[in-house]
């Protein structure tokens, strides 16, 4: 790994105000608890359609129906959120692994229970639903739930379908925690060194060219090694994704994605097409003047996010990236900075990495009874700082809205990704204010490729995933197969200047979101687009701003995403939006070439 501290003195979050250990008799109490709940809201079947002419009495059974579900919710989430905590940062412990299938099975049988629930509600018509919402107006506070709950009216199924589901749903997740455990045991030899996943691909942005083929060639190595596994685990998953979709008649692949973020289709499409066209004067323009001012005539795939200077890259102690962040948020609103110095104080931050630990980074809010975590791989690079600001903007989210209850906090992708986003402009702008002359080309070229690593790249993702779903609808894809869907589609994102060696071909494999989430990945390229037109709206009012944007994230998943933004102006919906994102980027390629000699 390129940090030359000690990453051994990092902090690693402590669970216990969650349960002390798997045994913690806690556990068993809250299952109990979440079962005899689903049972009380159980004995309602058949109610709810029984009483859709006494609106007075409809409404009750609402009111009371939903804080039973939530209740039972916040119960099972809080055992399925201390299971999945521990568990990423011991995928070499088989024992985590079986408690977390356990109880992955144990709270869908509970689960079970109130199927009907939803069901029974969306035989009522919209008229009755209303009528019960206006003569019992404590129930008006789920409005935002329910109509969650309505988008899916079309695609629901018979209740015994939606058992049969729901009871083989742990059995289908078995896929992605072999896909899961099979990259945290991921580690290969370069040089004298063993590296695990995250520190092979940290290794790559290695001032040292040599050291960077090196990683690259190993990373190459080691995943092809796997990519029977992975590849098996992918197919597998698209398949039983099809089944799925073809009975609940989604109209593609991605559309149930759309649902559950309230998103029309025409607007990622809109979104999809203004990135695909910036192409060209985004990231194949970039990366050729990066490679001049290289001195070369195009990149190694292992010299995309390669420091333009040989020189070792400036790295931030823990502290350093702790202050970054509290004051960048500080200079937002005094709120922002509060509540994530909070998680600093607390230990509800697990940045050490280690082995066993899986790759990435996340906020994982656990309901709104409790508070959220923050899980990270903190390596002192400037990218490590602005991952820490975007897991603290999501925490700081996620805190905010806490007070809506569990079911009302859940905030649709689109805008789930907003204040991680607007938490990593804030730090990029202050890191930027303060460099130095010499230091801003850098700084410019990281700031580029952020862009590039969060728009470009996940559209692309989200292109390649169209891609092999669509083939995968006429039989299961070999591992070649899918690599050269791979190959395809990042040779027309990232341009000619870009040479990819036989070994990249299987890189797909180490993008979780595939298996874990399919087409989740657009809503990072929404996010970031959505943040650049909230971050101008900042520079013409920056007192204005700060309320309203306090506001949208209080809101959490209470308003639509073309609701959230009305306030500011914005409507998400024209590509013209998305269009002018893109152009902020290329005004950023623009200064980088005035840079370039």
């Amino acid at each position: 790994m390129n940090a030359p501290f000690k990453t051994d003195t990092l902090p690693t979050w402590r669970l216990d105000d969650l349960y002390a250990d798997r045994e913690d008799p806690r556990i068993a109490a809250d299952l109990a608890e979440a079962e005899r709940l689903n049972g009380e809201l159980a004995k309602l079947e058949g109610a709810f359609v029984a009483a859709r002419g006494e609106p007075a009495k409809l409404g009750e059974l609402i009111d009371r129906a939903i804080d039973l579900y939530e209740k039972a919710t916040n119960a099972m989430w809080a055992v399925g959120s201390y299971a999945a905590l521990a568990a990423s940062t011991a995928r070499d412990d088989p024992a985590w692994s079986k408690f977390e299938a356990n109880l992955r099975a144990r709270t869908s049988q509970i689960a079970s229970l109130t199927l009907f629930f939803t069901l029974e509600l969306n035989q009522l018509e919209d008229g009755e639903l209303e009528a019960a919402l206006d003569a019992h107006p404590a129930a008006q506070r789920w409005r935002p739930w329910l109509r969650r709950v309505r988008a899916g009216r079309p695609h629901e199924l018979s209740a015994d379908l939606e058992k049969l589901l729901l009871d083989k749903a742990p059995a289908v997740a078995n896929w992605s925690r072999l896909s899961d455990e099979t990259l945290a045991k991921l580690s290969a030899k370069v040089g004298r060194e063993t590296l695990t996943l995250p520190e092979l691909l940290n290794r790559m942005s290695d001032p040292d060219a040599a050291r960077r083929k090196q990683a690259a060639a190993a990373l190459a190595k080691a995943l092809e090694e796997r990519t029977s596994t992975l590849a098996l685990c992918l197919n597998t998953l698209a398949f039983e994704k099809q089944v799925e979709d073809r009975w609940r008649k989604y109209a593609s692949p991605a559309a149930s994605r759309h649902l559950a973020n309230e998103v029309d289709a025409e607007a990622v499409e809109a979104l999809e097409a203004a990135v695909v066209e910036g192409y060209e004067s985004v990231s194949h323009r970039y990366y050729a003047l990066k490679a001049r001012a290289m001195g070369k005539t195009c990149l190694d795939h292992w010299d995309r996010n390669a420091p333009l200077d040989t020189a070792a890259p400036r790295t931030y102690s823990w502290d350093e990236a702790r202050g970054m962040v509290l004051e960048s948020f500080q200079a937002l609103a005094p709120r922002f900075a509060d509540t994530a110095q909070t998680f600093f104080n607390q230990p509800w931050i697990d940045a050490r990495p280690r082995p066993g630990k899986q790759s990435g980074a996340y906020s994982h809010s656990v309901t709104a009874e409790k508070h959220p975590y923050v899980f990270m791989n903190y390596m002192g690079e400037r990218r490590d700082v602005l991952t820490l600001a975007h897991e603290l903007g999501h925490a700081v989210h996620q805190t905010l809205c806490r007070p809506l209850g569990t079911l009302l906090a859940d905030t649709p992708l689109t805008l789930a990704e907003t204040a991680s986003i607007f938490g990593e402009g804030l730090v990029f702008e202050k890191l930027l204010a303060e460099a130095t002359p010499a230091e801003r080309r850098g700084l410019l070229a990281g700031k580029i490729e952020d862009g590039i690593n969060t728009v470009v790249r996940q559209i692309a993702f989200h292109r390649f995933e169209t891609k092999f779903h669509a083939a995968r609808a006429e039989g299961e894809l070999s591992p070649e197969e899918i690599g050269s869907l791979w190959l395809e589609v990042m040779a027309e994102s990232l341009g000619p200047a870009i040479r990819f060696d036989e070994g990249y071909r299987h890189y797909w494999a180490y993008i979780s979101h595939f298996v874990h989430a399919p087409f989740y990945v657009y809503a990072y390229a929404f996010g970031d687009l959505l943040v650049r037109a909230l971050m101008e709206k900042r520079r013409e009012d920056p007192e204005g701003f700060a309320p309203l944007y306090e506001q949208l994230l209080a809101a959490g998943g209470t308003k639509t995403y073309v609701e959230a933004l009305a306030p500011f102006g914005l409507d998400p919906r024209k590509k013209e939006f998305w269009a002018a994102g893109v152009r902020q980027l290329e005004r950023l390629v623009d200064e980088f070439d005035a840079l370039v000699p």
